[in-house]
């Protein structure tokens, strides 16, 4: 998948898969329609540390909700 380039279709995948590799039990709460493109480069970053790890700690889970959170419209 091509990241470079802002779209719906990368929003939501980038958020489907931080969802899923975090395991969130509220993941239903979070949408992609809850991001606009405006804020692309930093959810693109915030998935990207996310892709690059294997396990979080309950603080670092909590870190990238708040995050996800900022990054909402």
């Amino acid at each position: 998948m091509d990241l470079t380039k802002a779209s719906k279709e990368n929003v939501e995948y980038m958020i489907e898969q931080v969802k899923q590799k975090l395991r969130m039990a509220s993941g239903a709460a979070i949408r992609a329609e809850h991001f606009d493109e405006s804020r692309y480069e930093e959810l693109v970053e915030l998935y990207e540390h996310v892709a690059g790890k294997s396990t979080f700690s309950v603080s670092e889970i909590d870190a990238i909700v708040q995050e996800l959170g900022r990054l909402r419209k």
